[in-house]
């Protein structure tokens, strides 16, 4: 028996990144906001890793290494698209503005991703290259982990009356840095942590 796709330890992190966005989304739905925060944050905590345990395994094939960037900009837009948007729903933004600031923030956030991946395949053909860039292009859609949380968080200690625009303000402003070229640094997490070992 034979199953398409790739099911290694390099995939395993992003698998439970998605795991968690769908139960995020589903706490969500269920009024357990600060349940789908956590799991937005947990999603946030896998995709940091999940790179460095791909880059570990030193011969992944081409084919390998496609799949990583394809499932993972995938897994992307649902947990760092759909469960914040989802999230920010259930925070009180359901009118029609509110409704239109989520479908661009998605729409953004899917964007910013094909046009990660339309970059990143370039790079894969060109490692030298790929190793000189220091900056994204564009606020990475996972900045989402850090910024949803901290929003709700902020918002949760305010009036309603103010905490209301506030959910409606922060996702149309990440929608508009998704797609923004604006340069920011790159924070390579393996060295901070690990220094300069493979």
């Amino acid at each position: 028996m034979h199953f398409i796709g790739f099911y290694d330890y390099t995939t395993w992190l992003t698998y439970v990144s998605l795991a968690s966005a769908i139960v995020g989304i589903i706490q969500a739905t269920r009024g357990n906001l600060g349940a789908a925060v956590f799991c937005i944050m947990f999603s946030g905590f896998c995709d940091m890793f999940d790179g460095i345990v791909a880059r570990t395994k030193k011969n992944r094939t081409q084919d390998q290494k496609n799949f990583g960037i394809q499932i993972d900009s995938l897994t992307d837009v649902i947990a760092f698209g759909v469960t914040p948007a989802v999230t920010f729903y259930f925070h009180g933004v359901r009118s029609t503005l509110g409704i239109c600031i989520l479908i661009a923030y998605v729409l953004c956030g899917l964007i910013r991703l094909a046009f990660f991946n339309v970059l990143e395949t370039k790079r894969q053909a060109n490692p030298e290259e790929s190793a000189c860039l220091k900056a994204f292009r564009g606020m990475p859609i996972t900045f989402s982990a850090i910024i949803t949380p901290i929003v709700c968080f902020i918002g949760w200690l305010l009036p309603y009356s103010v905490s209301f625009w506030l959910y409606h303000i922060a996702p149309a402003v990440m929608a508009f840095f998704f797609v923004f070229d604006i340069q920011i640094p790159k924070l390579d997490v393996g060295k901070l942590l690990f220094g300069n070992k493979k």
